[in-house]
């Protein structure tokens, strides 16, 4: 029969969690630090009353290099991140911002003027509003009697 000691049943436990530091480490060198995940920026979208505001953190990005279109009801974000400086010269040991073309299509919420949309880029920080459109009121139908 086995005996149970205190102290010796997480050693499984630690073993497994040197195996997965290996094997991530050798992933890690294999891709040389490539961090596999969205190349679009993340964004957030809230509501005032009279408009939506859409912000995304591009840091690095310049305006020039930044394409947005609004159309049918669909907002259109395109984009590029150009390569740091010297970048050919470095072997990435990290790399969480990834450089390159993106782009990212979101719905507009609805009652938008579309014609109205603007944006703006400060601080690495893009803010796009979203002007609403007026509610429209109930048109009132007439029956005629016969």
């Amino acid at each position: 029969m086995g005996v149970f000691r205190w102290g010796h049943h997480w050693d499984a436990i630690g073993d497994l969690e040197r195996e997965v530091d290996r094997l991530l480490r050798s992933v890690n060198l294999t891709f040389q630090g490539i961090r596999f995940g969205r190349q679009y920026p993340a964004v957030n979208l809230y509501e005032l009353e009279e408009e939506y505001i859409l912000t995304a953190e591009l840091p690095g990005v310049k305006a020039e290099d930044l394409d947005l279109s609004v159309a049918n009801g669909l907002l259109t974000l395109r984009g590029s991140r150009q390569d740091p400086e010297h970048a050919n010269e470095h072997v990435y040991r990290r790399l969480e911002r990834p450089h390159g073309n993106w782009q990212r299509t979101l719905n507009v919420p609805d009652r938008v003027i579309e014609d109205a949309v603007r944006a703006e880029l400060v601080n690495g920080v893009l803010k796009i509003h979203l002007p609403k459109a007026p509610a429209e009121k109930p048109r009132q139908i007439s029956v005629a009697g016969g």
